[in-house]
């Protein structure tokens, strides 16, 4: 053994033992376990950063772990390879999307194997391969058949440079993230997924998630937004129909005053008088070229046209005056909103901006409002005023009252409305998955046929940066053949959305290498649901939300019979320096090539794993760095010094220990414990790391290590931290264990297990307290009875003082923890 510790030596001979063994292969072995482990794949951007690495090295310690304790671990690793960058860097370089992303999956791919990550490599995948693209387009025409993708015209952001839709999560301050363009809202025929069907089953199944952060569950429920009201019908002055609502708040009916829709409504342009058409028009014109997301904020200022036309109040009859308004959006409820002003401070704002009138029908009980004199809208509970039969009644009790009388009338019925809208997928650029249809003048939107996918992306498309998909411009791939009736027709240049392919992945994990469909069933029931999903919080919504989404049509479609695809998820913090996430425009990244060049993969990872919990934050720290390649040193040097006393030392006999040895002994199987909980129950990967440390303190503090009894013990403790530091700090572990003398790995030897008897103390220490105060402390046995650690600590020395000349009402103890004297 080598005295000084050398990562580089150390790490790249056991990656190429690794390697040419396949040690991370998934086994067909039914008898055993299985655990899937899974890390949110990355986009190959080309280099890894430190949030990449303590992701994965939180995702790799499970893993090990797993296998130490004898589990059959399906560990993958793949690329979410489609994507707008990629056009932007072929655009930048005068490249092609497919070679930039594919050097930079073979470069990253070098990177996490640097790393010491345990993966099945065997099982990767890219989800621009063709056989990954092809199988997702035979799930879309499926989709299809069954009516759950289908073509609309919608409002959408449009970026007018890049000439394509973006997704809410590609604008930025109301800016396109590609080119800083300032984002208009357009109608477009747009490919869409019918994710509403399922939006009560997934609102549903939150509930069953139990392995999930709240927080994530809640964000989720949210974002679904099931709301229970009424839709209400309001009908147009003119006789000539009417405006359909959807209210939460039918309590406040009797309150509404004016009617707001959006810019987008399909009436909003008919409803325009011909004195007000050119202030309508101008309206909409303005508001379709702001940010839908930026509309509906709580600070955005509230702006309005009048239409110049009414419509009446279904139980009041007063004249409504109809406006367009800036915050109400087409993609909630009916893009229609009936306007309580003193009930919704929008509206409330609104009114007071355009001198509408105000109606109070809810009073704070025992006051009175007077809407003149009001400065805000008053949204809380209350009584019933001004509601004609419903006065005097609580609001809360009124709703259903009010919506009995509203299905009665034939003027209303209760509803359940939701927030989630379905799912725009089509997207106008190249790179992505080409959407399998083909539009024909005569027979219109045509699947292609299932024996001609996949529809393949062209090779020699061209990247200026202009005039929108380069796709559309390749005419060797638009132009085609109507399958149905044999006349030219057009391919479909959309591509599909990228949260589409990294809606599935998971499952083609299970058979990446299946050729008969998109899933092997039998692999998907044997290995699914994922046991472990580990990623950013960022993702708690769209992503998480989209693949609970297609593995329930997965399902429905005959694929899989599994309803959820995560069983227990963990969102880890982000990597923090000088006070803000690591960023190229903040320049405060860390490199972890230099890092590992310098201080080795092991130290990069201890220091990710060590320096706080996995949800939390991690404050990155120069000198933590320093420290953990400085422990690690410690272990090190420790093995050296103890190797030629400890080598081919034999098993403790624990009977036979002098009073230190069963000090160590206890230390070792406590730290155990401790640590194997921190592992498997709440991943506190740092208290566990913190429990080995102090147990390298405690062998470096044995003093006897000459008797042959102890010097067992001694062994024991040195393997018991080689073994559980092995999930951490892979590399280095494997060295030390062989170096120890064992001819098996350390996760064929695995995970050890703990002497119950050993962790028992000896002595246990009681604090006395006297009227609430600490005052002194008592050493027992454990099974020492209440009675005689009453006496004892009434006895106390340090006691005694506190108790003269006063009387003693009462003594409580809690049995191995304390005892408290009252005293008068």
């Amino acid at each position: 053994m080598e005295e000084k510790y050398v990562p580089s030596a150390v790490e790249g001979k056991w990656q190429q033992f690794w390697a040419t063994h396949n040690s991370f292969k998934a086994t067909e072995d039914a008898s055993r376990k299985k655990y899937y482990l899974l890390e949110m794949f990355p986009y190959p951007s080309g280099k890894i950063h430190m949030g990449h690495v303590r992701n994965y090295s939180i995702g790799d310690v499970i893993a090990r772990f797993k296998r130490m304790q004898g589990y059959n671990v399906l560990h993958p690793m793949g690329w979410d390879a489609f994507g707008m960058p990629a056009e932007n860097a072929a655009i930048q370089n005068k490249s092609h999307p497919a070679k930039w992303t594919y050097e930079n999956i073979a470069y990253m791919r070098g990177q996490l194997k640097r790393l010491g990550l345990s993966y099945d490599w065997e099982r990767e995948l890219a989800t621009c391969d063709l056989d990954y693209y092809k199988w997702e387009q035979k799930i879309f025409l499926e989709m299809y058949k069954k009516g759950l993708a289908y073509k609309k015209s919608s409002a959408v952001n449009w970026c007018p440079k890049c000439e394509t839709v973006l997704a809410n999560e590609q604008v930025e301050d109301g800016c396109c993230w590609r080119c800083d363009s300032l984002v208009q809202q357009k109608e477009l025929e747009q490919w869409s997924f019918r994710i509403t069907n399922y939006a009560q089953e997934l609102l549903d199944d939150t509930y069953k998630l139990t392995g999930w952060p709240e927080r994530v569950l809640t964000m989720q429920r949210n974002w679904i937004g099931r709301s229970v009201g009424c839709e209400i019908d309001f009908a147009l002055e003119s006789g000539l129909g009417k405006i359909r609502v959807f209210t939460t708040r039918q309590d406040t009916l009797f309150g509404a005053t004016f009617m707001s829709l959006a810019a987008e409504h399909p009436m909003a342009q008919d409803l325009a008088t011909a004195g007000q058409r050119a202030a309508v028009e101008a309206f909409i014109d303005k508001v379709k070229k702001t940010d839908r997301i930026k509309r509906s904020a709580d600070d955005q200022e509230k702006e309005g046209v009048f239409t110049g036309s009414y419509c009446i109040n279904p139980v009041t009859n007063a004249k409504m005056p109809i406006y367009l308004a800036n915050f109400v959006l087409m993609d909630y409820g009916t893009g229609a909103v009936m306007a309580v002003p003193t009930h919704d401070q929008r509206d409330f704002e609104f009114a007071k901006k355009y001198d509408l009138p105000l109606k109070v029908v809810i009073q704070p009980e025992g006051e009175t409002l007077d809407p003149a004199a009001m400065t805000e809208a008053y949204t809380a509970d209350g009584i019933m005023v001004n509601s004609g039969r419903f006065d005097g009644m609580g609001n809360s009790d009124a709703k259903e009252a009010i919506a009995d009388f509203l299905e009665k009338e034939g003027i209303g019925k209760k509803t359940v409305n939701f927030r989630l809208r379905d799912w725009g997928i089509s997207r106008q650029r190249y790179w992505g998955n080409p959407i399998p249809v083909i539009n024909c003048d005569l027979c219109g939107v045509v699947p292609v046929p299932e024996a001609d996918l996949p529809v393949v992306l062209p090779m020699d498309a061209e990247f200026t940066g202009e005039g929108g998909n380069p796709l559309a411009r390749v005419d060797s791939f638009t132009t085609c053949t109507c399958p149905q009736c044999g006349e030219a027709a057009r391919r479909e240049t959309d591509t599909m959305d990228t949260f589409v392919q990294s809606s599935w992945y998971f499952l083609r994990y299970c058979s990446p290498k299946f050729t008969a469909g998109p899933l092997d069933r039998e692999q998907v029931e044997h290995w699914m649901p994922v046991d472990q999903y580990i990623g950013g919080i960022e993702h708690a919504v769209l992503h998480l939300l989209y693949a609970r989404f297609f593995t329930k049509v997965l399902r429905d479609l005959g694929y899989c019979n599994v309803d959820e695809p995560f069983s227990n998820l963990l969102t880890q913090g982000m990597v923090i320096k000088d006070g803000a996430k690591m960023s190229k425009s903040k320049g405060n990244v860390v490199d972890p090539n230099a890092l590992i060049e310098r201080y080795g993969a092991d130290t990069a990872r201890l220091f990710s794993l060590f320096a706080a919990p996995p949800e939390k934050d991690l404050d990155w720290s120069d000198q933590g760095v320093d420290g953990s390649y400085r422990f690690l040193n410690r272990v090190w040097r420790l093995v050296y010094d103890v190797l030629p006393a400890v080598k081919g030392v034999g098993a403790v006999e624990a009977d036979k220990l002098s009073a230190e040895g069963k000090k160590l002994r206890r230390a070792v199987h406590k730290t155990i414990k401790k640590v194997s909980e921190d592992v498997e129950e709440r991943f506190h990967f740092n208290t566990a790391i913190a429990a080995v440390m102090e147990l390298v303190n405690a062998i470096q503090g044995f003093a006897a290590k000459d008797a042959p009894e102890n010097v067992a013990v001694v062994r024991e403790a040195v393997e018991s931290v080689v073994r559980l530091l092995a999930p951490f700090v892979p590399h280095f572990a494997e060295e030390l264990w062989a170096e120890l003398g064992h001819e098996v790995g350390l996760e064929q030897a695995g995970w050890p297990g703990y002497d119950a008897d050993a962790v028992v103390d000896e002595e246990i220490t009681v604090v006395i307290q006297v009227n609430g105060k600490l005052r002194s402390k008592l050493t027992v046995a454990p099974d020492a009875k209440e009675e005689d650690v009453r006496a004892a600590a009434l006895a106390d020395d340090k006691i005694l003082p506190y108790l003269e000349g006063k009387s003693v009402k009462k003594v409580v103890y809690v049995p191995g923890k304390l005892v408290s004297i009252v005293v008068a």
